[in-house]
């Protein structure tokens, strides 16, 4: 079962119908998402009215590496900063800042070297992507093998940064060598997945780094790479039965840490749009707005975004 996606060409022609359900689908959720961090029924309406509006004039540029659901998640999340910004709000919700859409720079540590910062930029754009698709490929084999507790571990190493101990303690494994062994194995197949898939020697010697223990700048890749790709994200049908309590025991494992502990701000947004009931009666005033503002955009044709306006998603 696989949820409905926009044809991102019929987008780019700017075809009414497609945008249209495109609303209609995505609302929701956006809405759940910006209402989450501001605390304001007003303004999270107005921001998923200008991330709509965000989206056509920027799809001319949207960059299939990432899912359109990521794109308009990413308009979103600048355009819930830039209120929170407006309004001088001094913090986020704790935990909830970073979506993994941040820099290098947010994801560093106290004690991190500017060395090993500029060393993540340096890697090359063909190693990203394959620590992406690597990442990816042993995600989905984890989980068709059904191992959630591995999955759910290497989400919390990876992805959240917890200590051995702390993962050790709230998965109830044997002890913190259970969770270095966890480790060391996931790194092992990460290398053999790359080995398949790229002859270089670039990525490849990084994973041989980190297997030896010295993981520091992957750590920092892969945690960044985990949430800007929301690569353990299930999809939407899960979260359905989720919310349903219809899971049987291994992926509810997995989905009940992800949304309570790792609190993936993505899919918790899905989850409060599922419980609402989706689209219908609540907002459809909002809907009849967002319809209104983005049909006069696409009548008047507008084409791209001016440079600078943010509407793709930071790629460093």
């Amino acid at each position: 079962m696989s949820e409905w996606t926009p044809e991102i060409a019929l987008l780019q022609e700017r075809q009414d119908a497609e945008w249209l359900r495109v609303e209609r689908t995505y609302c929701g959720r956006l809405h759940a998402y910006a209402n989450r961090r501001t605390g304001d029924l007003q303004a999270s309406e107005d921001i998923v009215q200008e991330t709509l509006l965000g989206a056509v004039r920027g799809i001319d540029d949207f960059d299939s590496s990432y899912s359109f659901e990521q794109y308009l998640f990413g308009i979103c999340r600048n355009r819930t900063i830039d209120y929170m910004r407006r309004k001088k709000a001094r913090t986020l919700p704790v935990g909830e800042e970073d979506d993994g859409f941040g820099g290098l720079e947010s994801l560093a540590t106290a004690g991190e070297t500017p060395s090993a910062i500029v060393r993540g930029r340096e890697l090359s754009d063909r190693a990203l992507t394959l620590l992406t698709a690597i990442l990816r490929d042993w995600i989905e084999e984890t989980w068709d093998q059904r191992e959630f507790v591995r999955l759910s571990v290497v989400e919390a190493l990876f992805a959240v940064g917890w200590r051995n101990r702390d993962v050790w303690r709230r998965f109830r494994l044997r002890d913190e060598t259970a969770v270095a062994g966890i480790k060391f194995r996931a790194l092992k197949r990460l290398r053999q997945l790359a080995a398949v898939r790229e002859s270089g020697n670039d990525l490849l010697g990084l994973l041989a780094a980190a297997e030896e223990g010295n993981g520091r700048l992957l750590d920092l890749d892969v945690r960044r790479l985990w949430n800007e790709h929301r690569l353990s994200c299930p999809a939407r049908h899960w979260l359905a039965r989720y919310v349903a309590g219809t899971l049987e025991e291994g992926p509810e494992t997995f989905l009940r840490f992800h949304l309570e502990e790792r609190k993936c701000p993505w899919c918790m947004a899905n989850v409060d749009d599922l419980r609402r009931g989706g689209t219908e009666g609540e907002l459809d005033p909002l809907l009849e707005r967002v319809l209104e503002s983005t049909q006069r955009l696409l009548q008047n044709g507008q084409r791209r975004t001016p440079p600078g306006e943010g509407e793709r998603l930071p790629s460093d």
